[in-house]
Order: structure tokens, then C-alpha cells, then sequence
């Protein structure tokens, strides 16, 4: 069989197959050329967001050094004070043991100084207690012995004796003190304080001494007095107390001690207050420091004046039993005239008798 022949053309498969590969070398030459170029010449890059951060970076590093800086200068610091501080806490601690030790010590002598100083006492009390038994075995006078230094008792003109004896204590404000200043202060002070005051003190001691000189075999009775009047011992109204018991004159005592002055003064109840007593007393003791401020007749106004005072003061003086001594021992105090004429004129008249104290007595 035989082969056809194909016309020539000039745009055949081989003609293209050339032709591209020919284009392929150009495209590829001209891809080098532009690379040799692109690598001798430098390609600008923008580099400002990295700079701002280094800087930044920087910044932080700078202040972070010079914070470890501040930071190790303040550690030196406090390790310097706390060498400082250790230091005297130690010095401290030394002191303290040394001052613990010191005080021991003295207390263990003070102790020893003070036990030696309160057998020194209980041996002479003792020996006084002695002494004190085998004179009152001897005299059987004193119910009641005061023991003191110096010239104690004087020669007081009083009429001691009697075997039932009264003793009238005035317990009203002004028994604080001897000035009315002192006496509004006193009424705003502590309890306390008030039964230390000197005038008043001086009145306990004054029903002390009249208490030693009790007969032994005799009776007594203490009525205190300021706008009422009773017995110094509760539930003890109206009845005579026996001198030879010494217990209930003990309580007597110390009942007398827990007074607190205070009120004003009516003398009228106090002397009222006697005829309740049974037998009535033959030896009455007054003891107060002025004319009385209050009684059964109502003073109007604020104030009260001295012939007010003097009047309550004989209204007062007509409730007395008759033909029974009073001994008047008159307490000072100022701003009060016609007191001591007042009560010198009704010890006269009992056949009592009269006294001012001094600061000293008894």
C-alpha cells in the first residue's frame, strides 16, 4: 500500500516545539540577568517598629537596673538596722536580767528586813498586851487602855464616872473640817476620804479615850446624830451595853469607824432620843463642833441665820432629862459665834462641864 504524503506547512508541531523553546530561553535568560541585578543592589527595608521596640527594650532594661540599684541600697539599709536593732535588743535582754536579778535580790533582803521588823513588833505587842492585862488585873480601872509617846491626857475638867454613860457624836457634815470651804469640798469627795478627814478622826479618838475611862462594872450607850438620831450598833435602840463585855465594844468600835459624815445637825432628835433609854443616863458626853441647823420647827429661806440656829439650839435644850450632867466637848468651827457661849452656858447649868479641844487631843 502506498504512503500518503502530508503537505508542508510552516506552523507545524516541530515549528511550534521550537519556537517555544526558544521563547523559554529568553524568558530564562532574562530571569537571570534580573537576579544577578537584584542581589549586587541592596533592597531597602523598613525597620522603624523594630528600633521603637529596641529602644523601648533598652528603656526598660535601664530602669530595671536602676531599680535592683534602689532595691539592694534599701536591703543594706534594713540589714543595717536590723544589726542595729538586734544589737540593742540584746543590750536590752542583758539589762533586764541584770535588773531581774537585782530586784530578787533586794526583795529577797526586803522580805527578810520586814520579817524581822514585824517579829520585832508582835514581840513588843505582845509584851505591851502583857503589861496592859497585869495593870487592868491590878487597877480595874480602863475599859479601854490608849497607849501612845508624850503627855496624852491632860487635865480636861470633864466629869468622868457614872455608871451608865452616854456618848452623843455628832456624825452632820461639818464634822469634816473647821471651814465651810473645805467642809462643801469634802462633801463631794470619796467615802473614803471622808472618814479620813483630820476633824473627823480627832471625834473618834475623843470617843476612844472617853471609852477608857468607863468603869468596868458600869453600862454605856453611844447615840450619833445629824438629821436623825440612833445607835451606833443596829437593833441596840434604848438598851444600856456592858462595859466588861469587850467584843460588842470591839463592834462598837469598828461600826463607828465605818461612819460617813454627812446632813445637817438636829440636836433636838439627839437629845429626843435619850428618853428612850431605860434607866435614864446619870453622865452625858456631847460631842459636836456648833449650834444645830435643823429641828422640829421648819426653817423657810435657803440660809439660816445665828439666832435662828440659837433658837432650834434651846428648843433643843428642853427635850433634855433633868438633874443629868452634860459634859460638852466642842469641836472648832468657823462662821459659828454664839456656839461656845451657847454650850458653855448649858454644861454650867447641868453641872457639867466645858471644853474646847486642841489639835493634839486626846
Amino acid at each position: 500500500m502506498a504512503r500518503v504524503k502530508r503537505p508542508l506547512t510552516p506552523f507545524s508541531l516541530s515549528f511550534l516545539d521550537i519556537m517555544s523553546c526558544g521563547f523559554g530561553s529568553v524568558v530564562l535568560l532574562f530571569l537571570i540577568i534580573k537576579h544577578n541585578i537584584d542581589t549586587d543592589v541592596p533592597v531597602p527595608v523598613d525597620t522603624s517598629d523594630e528600633a521603637s521596640e529596641a529602644m523601648l527594650l533598652e528603656e526598660e532594661i535601664l530602669e530595671g537596673k536602676q531599680n535592683l540599684a534602689r532595691t539592694r541600697n534599701t536591703i543594706s539599709k534594713i540589714d543595717e538596722a536590723l544589726a542595729i536593732a538586734q544589737g540593742l535588743a540584746r543590750r536590752i535582754m542583758e539589762e533586764i536580767r541584770e535588773t531581774r536579778s537585782l530586784t530578787e535580790q533586794l526583795a529577797e533582803d526586803a522580805d527578810s528586813v520586814e520579817l524581822d521588823r514585824l517579829k520585832l513588833n508582835i514581840k513588843q505587842l505582845e509584851e505591851q498586851k502583857k503589861q496592859l492585862q497585869k495593870e487592868i488585873r491590878e487597877t480595874g480601872d480602863d475599859a479601854i487602855r490608849i497607849v501612845g509617846e508624850g503627855n496624852r491626857e491632860y487635865l480636861t475638867g470633864l466629869k468622868l464616872g457614872g455608871q451608865r454613860a452616854l456618848i452623843l457624836l455628832d456624825v452632820s457634815a461639818s464634822m469634816l473640817d473647821d471651814t465651810i470651804v473645805n467642809v462643801i469640798r469634802f462633801r463631794n469627795m470619796r467615802d473614803g476620804l471622808k472618814r479620813n478627814a483630820q476633824k473627823w478622826m480627832q471625834a473618834l479618838e475623843m470617843v476612844d479615850w472617853l471609852a477608857t475611862k468607863f468603869p468596868r462594872d458600869g453600862k454605856y450607850q453611844i447615840h450619833i446624830f445629824n438629821t436623825e438620831s440612833r445607835s451606833v450598833l443596829p437593833g441596840k435602840q434604848g438598851q444600856w451595853l456592858k462595859v466588861r463585855d469587850r467584843e460588842e465594844l470591839n463592834q462598837v468600835v469598828k461600826a463607828l469607824r465605818k461612819i460617813v459624815p454627812e446632813g445637817g445637825t438636829n440636836l433636838e432628835k439627839a437629845f429626843a432620843g435619850i428618853s428612850r433609854l431605860r434607866p435614864r443616863p446619870d453622865n452625858i458626853y456631847l460631842i459636836t463642833d456648833g449650834l444645830p441647823t435643823q429641828g422640829s420647827k421648819t426653817i423657810r429661806g435657803v440660809t439660816i441665820t445665828g439666832k435662828q440656829r440659837l433658837d432650834l439650839f434651846n428648843r433643843a435644850v428642853k427635850k433634855l432629862p433633868g438633874n443629868v450632867p452634860v459634859n460638852v466637848i466642842l469641836a472648832p468651827m468657823e462662821g459659828d459665834a454664839e456656839a461656845a457661849y451657847a454650850f458653855w452656858r448649858l454644861a454650867m447649868s447641868t453641872k457639867g462641864a466645858f471644853m474646847s479641844p486642841t489639835e493634839d487631843w486626846p
